[in-house]
């Protein structure tokens, strides 16, 4: 009733502060609750968790092409393309999203941990139903088409010959958004020490 874009003012309100919320949370009580293992230690672990949590990021935030839309400073739409990541998955937030639950739950193996990943996941899993279900109504057989032409898991599409990469995929990546998020994904991990002491100091 309110529109899209001031929709997106009060959704960004309320979903920003919940989301500080729940990351100090899980900063702060991450490494409770039930032990099953510690891979720490394990050569190349540590190497494997960075570039599994890194290309996650990737994956998490394809909705960055549009800055102006997510600002809300131009009414935010229903996006639909094929190219980019989307000739990948057609669903790379949930691919990212349990890139990262698989990296933060292999590092720290406790049932708190394994708790939020299963949440999250489950939650986006659900997103792949909900997301092409909306799509579908407000594009239709233009929907149909990219649905044919794309997956859900990831390189399925391409593997079935549904979907072919262009000799010149490369420059479909190369965008400024991108650039963000790669120099925001580096900037978190080296910040990661200041996370913790800030999530400790709200002692949520």
């Amino acid at each position: 009733f309110v529109g899209p874009r001031a929709w997106r003012v009060v959704f960004a309100l309320a979903s920003l502060p919940l989301a500080l919320s729940c990351i100090s949370f899980f900063v702060n009580h991450a490494h409770e609750g039930i032990h099953f293992w510690d891979l720490t230690g394990v050569p190349g672990m540590h190497t494997f968790v960075w570039i599994t949590n890194f290309i996650s990021f990737l994956f998490l935030y394809p909705s960055t092409f549009d800055l102006l839309q997510v600002a809300a400073i131009q009414p935010p739409q229903l996006q639909l393309w094929e190219t980019g990541v989307i000739r990948i998955t057609r669903h790379p937030q949930t691919v990212g999203q349990i890139l990262w639950c698989l990296a933060h739950s292999l590092w720290l193996g406790t049932s708190t941990a394994l708790s939020a990943s299963t949440i999250l996941v489950a939650h986006h899993l659900f997103s792949v139903w909900h997301g092409d279900r909306r799509l579908q109504q407000e594009h239709g057989e233009a929907f149909e088409y990219i649905k044919s032409k794309t997956s859900t898991v990831p390189f399925a599409a391409i593997l079935e010959g549904r979907q072919e990469l262009p000799k010149d995929y490369y420059k479909e990546w190369l965008r400024v958004p991108y650039l963000v998020v790669t120099g925001g994904t580096v900037i978190a991990f080296f910040a990661h020490p200041y996370m913790v002491a800030g999530a400790a100091l709200l002692h949520w």
